[in-house]
């Protein structure tokens, strides 16, 4: 290896994120670490950074460590993964996903020290290029019953914020999941979807009409009901539905 490592640490509890970033800076194998306090702000840097490895939570609220990691291996060149918890019994999952590690917490010096070693061996003796970044939101993870399962972008109708969740509107069902709205619309309105209202993002294509509701608010209308659309988002919204049947137009 030609240089130090570029190590993500992610973890939800700002104590354990410090303590882990901290041993990470004073190993000599690492040229440098940044952190993140939750799966979907990982996500971001990784769209925009490479990292040769990642030091991941397991349980987190939202997004687990292992959705997160299941996600990465969609990448053609993933960074190493090496899970940090407090918990035995998900050991069996993440050596599935291809972790390098599994470290207990409270973790030690020489405990990690051993982590980047593995983590070094693993690499490439040349520094790869970077690799491209797919779109990391393409599908969300729905957790419901101990279970998780994926929701496609292409299936949300539309998606409605209520207090710290995101209701993905779709028709197999109401979807909960625990992200900012903002967040949401970051990444998924240059994939066909726009903001109607500050509560609401809603798929261009499945817009069929805008009109008025028996109050006077302007509303689009979608397969699964109105989604409202206020008046700083109307311009916008038209201009988005005007481009749409402007790129379906024939020649």
């Amino acid at each position: 290896m030609g240089r130090g490592l570029r190590v993500l640490a992610v973890d939800d509890m700002p104590v354990a994120l410090e303590r882990i970033s901290r041993l990470l800076r004073e190993s000599p194998e690492v040229a440098e670490v940044c952190e993140a306090g939750d799966p979907l702000t990982a996500l971001d840097l990784i769209r925009t950074r490479h990292f040769d490895a990642l030091f991941i939570d397991v349980a987190m609220p939202g997004m687990s460590g292992l959705a997160l990691a299941q996600l990465l291996t969609r990448l053609t060149e993933p960074p190493l993964v090496v899970f940090v918890t407090g918990y035995d019994e998900h050991a069996a999952d993440a050596f599935d996903l291809g972790a390098v590690d599994y470290v207990r917490k409270p973790v030690g010096a020489d405990r990690l020290a051993a982590a980047l070693r593995r983590v070094v061996k693993m690499l490439p003796a040349a520094e790869p290029a970077p690799p491209p970044v797919p779109d990391a939101l393409v599908s969300l993870p729905v957790e419901a019953a101990g279970r998780t399962r994926y929701v496609k972008r292409r299936e949300v109708v539309f998606a409605e914020a209520c207090r710290d969740t995101v209701k993905l509107h779709t028709f197999s069902g109401v979807h909960p999941v625990r992200m900012p709205l903002a967040q949401l619309a970051e990444h998924w309105e240059e994939a066909g979807f726009v903001r109607t209202h500050r509560s609401f993002l809603a798929a261009v294509g499945a817009i069929t009409e805008l009109r008025t509701d028996p109050t006077g608010g302007l509303v689009a209308h979608t397969e699964l009901g109105d989604v409202p659309v206020s008046r700083r988002h109307a311009r916008a919204v038209r201009e988005r539905l005007f481009g749409a049947a402007r790129a379906t137009e024939p020649g």
